[in-house]
């Protein structure tokens, strides 16, 4: 079956500017590409004052640990109306393959954060999880393997550093899953147990990345000015502290280092905006291939004990209630809010748990004024509640003008960092994301639209490896997003929808036409993608 696209703006994702063209597609790939075809056996989709582009790509997802669910649609969904047809999975050190199949510590995997929830089944590596998923799940997968999830699978949450013995092993299932196709090794220090890793561990998976030429994802240990990840308050902002340890790790070595999620915790954070993005530059005249991600967000997802220090985290249930311990955290939390310009009236609490239903989305300094409790009294009593792993949305994380002055940097992808939850408060990110993206390029507040649509198509391919993919070229698959730049411009973000999206193909087929998802070659149109030399 053969279809051929007409008279289409097409972006091509080399950041070129666009031209007017036709796109010929049969089964799965893109045949031809040239400002006319004839095709007399292909079906005709006139796209006369739209725009397309390859199927946007999510720098940073964490939709590993959907993909195999027992009905996967109502998590990809959302990510298809606004364009997205492919991800970079298993972020943050929170992969959901990765482990030993025989370890006792499996239920620590995805630290709280995820679940392996009514899936098909167990999928201990890359292997089994790209048999189960490829051409039964609805948008195309690719697959970091995660730090955390290789640690927990040894030791479990254990703080201390790791035995030899220990080391190599958790070396071993990492190299592992690079080796099957996994596109790098994600690290996640703000959560257990990454956050227990020494840096002469950190450097070690550092060098596995170098030798397999694939990145170093990494959630940092602090993305504030101040935070609980470190104990002295004043001095060099944490988040810059934190972009230290990253440089440290990685300094002599050939790496590719993606900063996950550059955003600025509380606005006392704001200032360090430009240090930051100098922090990266000075990383690449070093030798380091550093790049970053951002969303097009104010706000993000994040578990409860974000702003929970380490050894308060690490404490026993009875000795988290003890006076001594409950009295220093107290201290560190107050004058970490005076100094960080962020407060638990910035906290919102999207899910604790069954029963708790009546706290979704209320803040936590509104809950403690209705439990008639102070703030960190009422703060600890929901993480008690939700056994320390509930979910909050918290802001501000970024302003508008930084958003829109990362978005133009030479070295920064776009992504969601978003996923669908069973229960609760959503994440705004789930729902225009990509189209705000857009929206911000057509109003003259982002970068041009043939860079823009490159840093969610090709950039992103050709970071991760993902070969055929992320461009409209002869022999990529055809994923293809197709747009009305028109109401990209004109939208109005922020509604719980998608805006400016007209057609999506996955791997040749039409998922998406106009409001209309095709269900049944949804459920299929995914593949597993392999990292491979290009």
């Amino acid at each position: 079956m053969k279809t051929l696209l007409q008279h289409a703006r097409i972006y091509d994702g080399t950041g070129a500017d666009a031209y007017t063209g036709d796109i010929l597609i049969e089964n799965d790939r893109i045949l031809d590409v040239a400002p006319r075809i004839d095709a007399e056996d292909a079906q005709i989709v006139d796209l006369t004052g739209r725009s397309i582009s390859s199927g946007f790509f999510d720098a940073h997802s964490h939709n590993d640990w959907f993909a195999a669910k027992q009905n996967p649609q109502p998590y990809f969904e959302p990510f298809v109306r606004q364009g997205i047809t492919s991800f970079i999975t298993g972020n943050c050190g929170l992969s959901m393959t990765g482990f030993a199949e025989s370890s006792p510590f499996i239920d620590k995997v995805g630290a709280g954060l995820f679940h392996m929830d009514e899936l098909t089944g167990v999928y201990p590596d890359l292997n089994a999880l790209f048999a189960a998923i490829d051409g039964n799940t609805p948008l195309n997968i690719a697959s970091l393997t995660g730090h955390c999830t290789a640690r927990a699978s040894g030791t479990g949450y254990a703080n201390r550093p790791l035995s030899e013995g220990e080391q190599q092993s958790m070396l071993a299932l990492l190299e592992e899953n690079l080796s099957l196709g996994a596109c790098g090794v994600s690290l996640g220090l703000m959560y257990e147990p990454g956050l227990y890793a020494p840096k002469e561990e950190l450097r070690k998976v550092a060098e596995l990345c170098a030798r397999y030429d694939r990145p170093l994802t990494v959630h940092p240990r602090a993305c504030s000015a101040v935070s609980m990840a470190y104990p002295e308050l004043l001095g060099r902002p944490h988040l810059l502290r934190a972009l230290d340890e990253l440089e440290e790790i990685t300094r002599g070595l050939n790496v590719k280092l993606q900063y996950s999620h550059a955003i600025f915790v509380g606005t006392s954070s704001f200032k360090c905006k430009d240090e930051l993005v100098a922090g990266i530059e000075r990383m690449r005249e070093s030798g380091v291939d550093a790049m970053f991600d951002i969303y097009a967000e104010l706000l993000g997802v994040s578990v409860i004990t974000a702003v929970m220090p380490t050894w308060y985290q690490a404490l026993s249930p009875a000795d988290k209630r003890k006076f001594f311990n409950k009295f220093r955290f107290r201290v560190l939390a107050y004058a970490t809010i005076l100094l960080l310009g962020f407060g638990f009236d910035d906290i919102q609490i999207a899910y604790i748990g069954p029963g708790y239903e009546a706290y979704e989305g209320k803040t936590v300094r509104q809950i403690a004024k209705e439990k008639r409790m102070n703030d960190l009294d009422a703060y600890l009593m929901l993480c008690e509640q939700s056994d320390f792993s509930g979910r909050v949305n918290m802001g501000p994380y970024s302003t508008p003008q930084i958003v829109s002055d990362l978005s133009r940097h030479d070295n920064v992808l776009y992504m969601t960092d978003a996923w669908v939850e069973e229960n609760g408060v959503q994440n705004p990110a789930i729902y225009d994301c990509f189209p705000k993206f857009l929206h911000l390029s057509l109003n003259g507040k982002g970068d041009t639209m043939p860079r823009a649509i490159r840093k969610m198509t090709g950039a992103v391919a050709d970071r991760f490896s993902m070969k055929d993919r992320g461009y409209v070229k002869p022999g990529c698959f055809a994923d293809l997003t197709v747009f009305d730049e028109d109401t990209l411009k004109n939208g109005v973000p922020d509604k719980s929808k998608a805006f400016g999206i007209e057609r999506v193909y996955v791997n040749g087929k039409l998922v998406l036409n106009g409001s209309t998802l095709d269900e049944a070659a949804f459920l299929t149109a995914g593949r597993a993608m392999r990292a491979e030399s290009r």
